[in-house]
């Protein structure tokens, strides 16, 4: 019965799959369109003189000239293209679609208008010609130079286009995130940019290479066509046609054998580049379940770095036994001031759009949406590039390199601030094992669960020895029990970090046990800054009040001592605040009673409604309450209460919550 069910979804899956006629016969006409002329090739060939056509002197010659020229024109191509798609990929500049637009004309330009635009830029004759030849005594036309750079004319932007897209898809994220490690931006661009794109580059010179082995039109035009300086196998075919075409055929099927090997050998990477292979390693690692469990690991202190102190003042890297305060003028999309002492945690709460992770961004210097007057200890910052700041952060994602393994990962930052290969491994081994991931450190991210990553992510950070530390959302990716593990693990290194560190986090347990104030972010602004303890028993947000679990209704006072609410409905309060100053309501869910008739006695605040949602929160269930009197109220009971009530969906329900049990801050 398996197999029948199994063969009869396969045929129903090839159906579902079979193109409409009208689209497949014109489809079938194109192929065939494209396959005739290289059908006639092989037909046309002479396969028992094949080899004494390749052989001859003239064809050697061509052929050694025509590697020779493509291998020049692709090193000419690599060296002005690989900056070239840089620059098109990461800097937004005026004038940059004609910039493009140049990159794209070589290859929709007829090739002999190109060799004559060629001869006018760089003949005897054109604009640059005259000069070269003055100059350094440069002539290209006619001469094997010529030929190179026809070659690298047409087929340069090959390379542009392939690395472009492939440097397009991948996300800033990990050149970010290398910069705040203190890697400077040619040593980012070296181990990070190229490395992720090499698919792309691999693909892009492939195409390259093949096309200026095959160029005709340009180099014809612009280079002439002298034996042993500019004939190249493609004029060598040209000319064999007159004389010899069984020749000029198996020279073709030369050329034709070589492009078709690269463009099997491509399998369509040219259209997918580095960064389809970099996701889909992320996806495939995100998407596994971590089933081991990791053990704690040694919290032995590994040994000396032998840093220079040189390096380490430029790149602001902080030594064992430093204190580093923070202060912090932030203005653009965010506006507030910080300002904490050595060794401080703060986290950083507040609803999405909030201004949490552009705060972050404007301490490192990445965004321009908002600016960060920035002073850690007595050194200003504020002027420094990104990578000379000594601040580090773990994005969300992570971001660790793809190409390296864990324990090259965590190295890197020591490596990119100048520390000896062995004593960052050694460094690196260290802070591996304190997060529990230490025998992990020859797995390549792709081969690591989703907890284990951000785990490796983290010790990178704590390892490059920061001035000030950015965590956002470090622990989101974890299961509850190594949450718990990790979160203690962290909470003990941050007691013994002589910087700052920042934590935006979701979660009130985080911000609670990690951090020794908490930040209230909305809209760019701080609307709370105290320690934790003052947060969750006043808070002055209604995010951060659901965030700790209670009930939060902003509303405004009134003379007769309640609260208008500004949902609906109005409260009625113990201790209220003025008459018109605007307060925020905060209730907590177990202060909430539910009946299934009005109740009578001391509650003030009665008001009916309907369940909505009920879920487990512990031992006890929380119950989402609707009400065309009041916003939505959540209240916790035991399970044997919401037995005996007939708690279910759509029931309807009474709520009160007593006057006394209302705690008001003013907003």
């Amino acid at each position: 019965m398996f197999r029948t069910r199994t063969r009869s979804r396969t045929r129903e899956r090839r159906t579902r799959a079979r193109p409409p006629l009208t689209l497949a016969l014109p489809a079938l006409l194109a192929v065939a369109f494209l396959l005739m002329p290289l059908v006639g090739v092989l037909a046309r060939t002479e396969w028992g003189d094949l080899g004494s056509h390749l052989s001859t002197p003239g064809v050697t010659q061509a052929l050694k000239l025509s590697l020779a020229v493509s291998f020049w024109a692709l090193g000419l191509s690599l060296l002005l293209g690989v900056p070239l798609a840089w620059l098109l990929a990461r800097v937004e500049f005026p004038g940059k679609a004609l910039v493009r637009s140049l990159v794209l004309l070589p290859m929709v330009l007829p090739p002999t208008v190109g060799g004559v635009a060629l001869l006018l830029g760089f003949g005897r004759r054109g604009l640059l010609g005259p000069w070269l030849e003055d100059t350094f005594g440069i002539v290209l036309p006619f001469h094997t130079s010529g030929a190179v750079v026809a070659a690298t004319f047409v087929a340069m932007p090959f390379l542009v286009i392939s690395l472009e897209g492939a440097l397009g898809g991948l996300r800033p994220g990990f050149e970010e995130t290398a910069a705040s490690l203190g890697a400077s931006p040619v040593r980012v661009f070296l181990t990070v940019t190229l490395p992720m794109v090499a698919p792309g580059l691999a693909a892009g010179a492939a195409l390259t290479w093949a096309r200026a082995l095959g160029e005709f039109g340009a180099t014809i035009t612009f280079a002439g066509n002298l034996p042993g300086t500019t004939q190249t196998l493609p004029l060598q075919v040209y000319l064999l046609l007159q004389d010899s075409p069984e020749a000029a055929t198996s020279l073709s099927l030369l050329l034709l054998a070589i492009a078709m090997a690269v463009l099997v050998g491509l399998r369509g990477r040219w259209t997918v580049g580095a960064s389809g292979r970099v996701r889909d390693a992320q996806d495939g690692r995100d998407g596994r379940e971590q089933v081991r469990v990791d053990s704690d690991g040694s919290d032995e202190p590994g040994e000396g770095s032998e840093r220079d102190l040189k390096t380490a003042e430029a790149t602001g890297v902080a030594e064992a036994g430093e204190k580093w305060a923070l202060h912090a003028d932030v203005t653009g999309h965010n506006q507030l001031t910080l300002d904490a002492g050595p060794g401080t945690t703060i986290a950083v709460v507040g609803p999405n759009g909030a201004g949490k992770t552009t705060l972050l961004r404007a301490l490192l210097g990445l965004t321009p949406r908002a600016h960060a007057r920035l002073r850690l200890g007595e050194r200003d910052v504020t002027a420094l590039p990104p990578h000379r700041r000594g601040v580090a952060w773990v994005p969300q994602e992570g971001a660790l390199f793809p190409h390296l393994n864990a324990l090259g990962n965590t190295a890197y930052g020591l490596r990119a601030q100048g520390v000896r290969r062995a004593a960052a491994r050694r460094e690196a081994q260290a802070w591996l094992d304190r997060l529990g991931v230490g025998h992990l450190a020859h797995r390549r991210p792709a081969q690591l669960s989703g907890g284990q990553a951000q785990r490796v992510a983290l010790a990178r950070a704590l390892a490059a020895r920061p001035r000030l530390l950015l965590l956002d959302e470090p622990l989101a990716a974890l299961d509850q029990t190594t949450r718990a593990r990790v979160r203690h693990t962290l909470r003990r290194h941050l007691d013994g970090f002589g910087g700052v560190c920042l934590i935006v986090t979701h979660d009130p347990v985080e911000a609670v046990s990690l951090a020794d104030r908490v930040l209230v972010l909305d809209e760019g602004r701080a609307l709370q800054d105290a320690p934790p303890a003052e947060v969750t028993r006043h808070p002055r947000s209604p995010w951060v009040a659901r965030m700790l679990g209670r009930n939060a209704w902003p509303g405004t006072a009134t003379a007769d001592g309640t609260l208008t609410l500004a949902g609906k409905g109005r409260l009625v309060v113990a201790d209220p605040p003025p008459a018109g100053a605007r307060a925020l309501a905060v209730i907590a869910p177990e202060a909430v009673s539910v009946h299934r008739e009005k109740p009578t006695g001391s509650p003030r605040n009665v008001w009916p409604g309907t369940v909505r949602e009920i879920t487990t929160a512990g031992s006890r269930l929380r119950v989402l309450i609707t009400s065309r009197a009041a916003p939505d109220l959540v209240a916790e009971i035991t399970p044997q209460a919401a037995l005996e009530l007939g708690l279910v969906d759509g029931v309807e329900v009474w709520t009160s919550v007593k006057a006394t049990e209302v705690s008001v801050v003013a907003l």
